[in-house]
């Protein structure tokens, strides 16, 4: 959402340019706070990597075999593997900005409904082996597999067409000021 002065609020655009920007921002992001969570991370955060993981590839598991699923607690289990990979990195403030780049790009993931398949799940499954390892470097280089991927696979599909071009305006909010609520003036 854009707020725009006295205006109302309008939906952001989306378009593939937007898309990469903000998957390079998620990836300098994340790529940094999983070197600091590799090297800090302890046992509990090992359990928690694996717990995450072991949610995203159960559902995974129904997604490429066909069975129902819901895309949002799919999304939601990717973004908890994600977190839980770097939720060791020491940073609260790096864990905020990634949370908030991490949204964009999930809104793009929704408008788009993607699942890329089999490719997606071994990618988590390499990352969940690089993070039991803490072979930072693996795993960065798979996140910018992933990621990357996920852009690439969206632009070549078109997904985002249908929601490109001009921001559409939504109702407004907020009523203007009354004559009460400005002192009767």
């Amino acid at each position: 959402m854009l707020a725009e002065g006295q205006r109302g609020f309008a939906v952001a655009t989306v378009s593939p340019e937007d898309f990469r920007e903000v998957a390079d921002l998620r990836l300098l992001l994340e790529c940094h706070a999983v070197a600091g969570s590799f090297a800090a991370g302890d046992l509990d955060w090992e359990g928690g990597v694996v717990a995450a993981h072991h949610k995203l590839a159960t559902l995974e598991r129904r997604l490429l075999t066909g069975e129902p699923a819901d895309a949002a607690q799919w999304k939601r289990y990717d973004r908890e593997f994600h977190q839980a990979l770097i939720a060791a990195c020491g940073s609260a403030t790096l864990l905020e900005t990634y949370a908030a780049a991490y949204d964009r790009f999930l809104r793009y993931q929704m408008v788009a409904v993607v699942f890329r398949g089999a490719v997606a799940a071994e990618q988590h499954a390499a990352l969940l082996d690089a993070a039991l390892a803490r072979a930072a470097p693996r795993a960065q280089h798979i996140l910018c597999e992933h990621v990357e991927g996920c852009v690439e696979h969206v632009v070549r599909a078109g997904t985002l067409a249908p929601f490109a071009g001009q921001p559409r305006r939504t109702r407004q909010t907020a009523a203007a000021p009354t004559r009460a609520m400005s002192g009767g003036r």
